[in-house]
């Protein structure tokens, strides 16, 4: 029996809610959207659970989710997953963190992005927290703008830390969502003493740096979070009877769960997280690696960004760029290539715009291409697709309709 093609586009963070300057519509029913729609009318609608109420409302957690992996058992922590992305080996005895570059005004956390800042001005800040922060026991590694990384390596250092996550966090004050030890180990209290430590010296710090170096003073203190071990998941090729995958993303979380499971790795030049990234050089790395591998994850950020951010006009430009540059082109080339080949598209999660932050509500899905029976549904939407034949699937559901 001949494999399945497929090729997955993951919109992050595109569902949201029903909004009265959009005359009651979601930014995804309201903008422009023909290409999603094809999907939606050629095949077959329903909704996907990726964020079960006992793990965190993360995009590491809900791309795993999205992939078949059951993250109440083997969620690692966002840390991790992030440092795998950048090859750091983590030792034994290693914790890593998420390391947001933020910005803090009169004690209150405004911008859990330090104003989008690039990649160059994010590389110079890390060089100089390690300089002046960092040791054999503290180790700051660069990652994406201001998504970086932390290591606390030693048997002093615990992993049980809550946290809360700086992009759900906006309006708060610092001092109410530091990190704190989840049990009454030392080492957990050893920890957290360390974090907030490193947390106030950097303001003092960075309050030093020049505006071209820190986004005109918007970086001015990091916020580690979402700790963890070195992980341990099933190849996706195992998982899936020798499936061959591939992803195509801008970001370290999701290069950081191809990297754990497996998954080939495909870089794009000028793909950024942003608006501004290169959508189609990744339309073009879809079509190319369908020719090697049965399966590719086509991860695009921006919307996600946009709704953090609190920004409706950019959430619709870059949904509606998300489904011309990205969807549109790969379905056109890919579904005259090929006889055997599956669309589908959904987000990770939502994030309401006026909420800016992750929610656990199930997300739309559409799925259509071969042997996937069309149902009534005409649009892709977040309140049609529930009434689609897919039903509410969770847990591998959604991926064993997608490649099997």
């Amino acid at each position: 029996m001949k494999k399945i093609k497929a090729v997955l586009f993951l919109a992050d963070g595109m569902a949201d809610e029903p909004l009265e300057e959009l005359n009651g519509k979601t930014p995804l029913e309201y903008a422009n959207t023909k290409n999603m729609d094809k999907i939606a009318r050629l095949g077959a609608n329903g909704t996907f659970l990726s964020l079960p109420g006992n793990c965190p409302t993360s995009s590491d957690a809900a791309n795993l989710s999205v992939l078949g992996y059951n993250i109440e058992n083997c969620y690692p922590g966002r840390g991790p997953i992030e440092a795998a992305s950048r090859g750091i080996e983590l030792l034994p005895d290693d914790i890593a963190f998420r390391c947001n570059l933020v910005e803090v005004r009169d004690g209150i956390l405004t911008d859990y992005s330090a104003g989008q800042i690039k990649n160059l001005q994010s590389e110079k800040i890390i060089e100089f927290l390690n300089k002046n922060l960092g040791s054999k026991k503290i180790i700051f590694y660069p990652g994406v703008s201001y998504r970086n990384i932390l290591i606390l390596r030693g048997k002093e250092f615990s992993d049980k830390i809550t946290y809360s996550k700086p992009d759900s966090s906006h309006g708060e004050r610092l001092e109410n969502i530091l990190p704190a030890p989840a049990d009454k180990s030392i080492e957990a209290q050893h920890t957290t003493h360390t974090l907030i430590k490193l947390i106030q010296d950097s303001q003092k710090l960075l309050s030093s740096l020049s505006p071209e170096i820190s986004n005109n003073n918007r970086a001015n203190c990091i916020f580690p979070w979402s700790p963890g071990r070195k992980p341990s998941l099933q190849s996706f090729s195992e998982k899936y009877h020798g499936i061959r995958a591939a992803v195509i993303s801008a970001v370290d979380v999701i290069m950081g769960i191809a990297a754990c499971t497996k998954m080939t790795i495909i870089k794009v030049p000028g793909a950024t997280g942003f608006i501004d990234t290169n959508y189609e050089g990744k339309a073009q790395a879809a079509i190319k690696a369908l020719e090697e591998y049965d399966f590719v994850y086509l991860h695009v950020e921006a919307i996600d960004e946009c709704s953090h951010m609190g920004k409706l006009d950019l959430k619709l430009k870059a949904i509606e760029d998300f489904d011309s540059k990205i969807v549109g082109p790969v379905f056109d080339s890919l579904s005259t290539k090929y006889n055997n080949i599956r669309f589908a598209v959904l987000p990770d999660h939502p994030v309401p715009i006026k909420l800016r932050k992750h929610t656990r509500t199930p997300v739309p899905v559409a799925i259509c291409g071969h042997g996937i029976v069309p149902d009534d549904i005409k649009f892709y939407s977040e309140n049609l697709a529930p009434k689609g034949a897919l039903g509410q699937m969770k847990n591998d559901e959604l991926m064993r309709k997608i490649i099997f």
